[in-house]
């Protein structure tokens, strides 16, 4: 935990990342009723920060103690500094769920436990590519084609796509972005 915890201290440092809302939390985060959220793998909470004006009270979780270090003080922010690889999210915890640019298979069913009955899941990450992309070299934190879709088979799809995009870095990139409900 600790060489992850220096690497990605590190990167944040050496590669900041951009600051802006993700599009895909800007676009759908009015469906999701205003209660407590969860920004899975925060970084710097620049959708955490969001989340917290909307009206939100935010669970913003990271490994990065520097990162969460740039995350605001705010009375609507708690933040959370843990290994993902370790921690357990809580049943019927959330109104709304946001995972960007992290991938913890371990957590897929979780994710979907912890949402709140009429909870919103926004989650967007990095899929396998060929050609000209940059993306992890690690095949774990990249999702199979149609992968998503099947790990959240169960809730009401709203919203899916593959696509090429840019990351965070503006490199080009491929991505696997789906919006879906817990109804019950």
């Amino acid at each position: 935990m600790q060489e992850d915890k220096e690497r990605w201290n590190i990167r944040h440092v050496e590669k900041p990342m951009r600051t802006n809302v993700e599009p895909i939390v800007e676009k759908y985060v009015e469906m999701a009723n205003v209660g407590k959220a969860l920004d899975i793998a925060c970084g710097v909470g620049r959708n955490t920060h969001f989340l917290a004006e909307k009206g939100f009270s935010v669970d913003a979780v990271d490994l990065s103690d520097y990162a969460l270090s740039q995350v605001k003080n705010d009375a609507k922010i708690k933040k959370i500094e843990v290994d993902l690889d370790s921690y357990n999210l809580q049943k019927n915890e959330y109104d709304l769920i946001v995972n960007i640019n992290y991938l913890s298979r371990r957590l897929l069913p979780q994710i979907k436990e912890a949402l709140k009955p009429n909870g919103l899941l926004i989650f967007e990450t990095f899929i396998v590519a060929h050609g000209d992309f940059n993306q992890p070299a690690n095949p774990e934190y990249l999702l199979r084609v149609n992968e998503l879709l099947h790990a959240f088979i169960g809730l009401d799809i709203v919203y899916y796509e593959e696509k090429d995009d840019i990351n965070l870095r503006g490199e080009n990139t491929r991505v696997a972005s789906l919006v879906a409900r817990k109804r019950c």
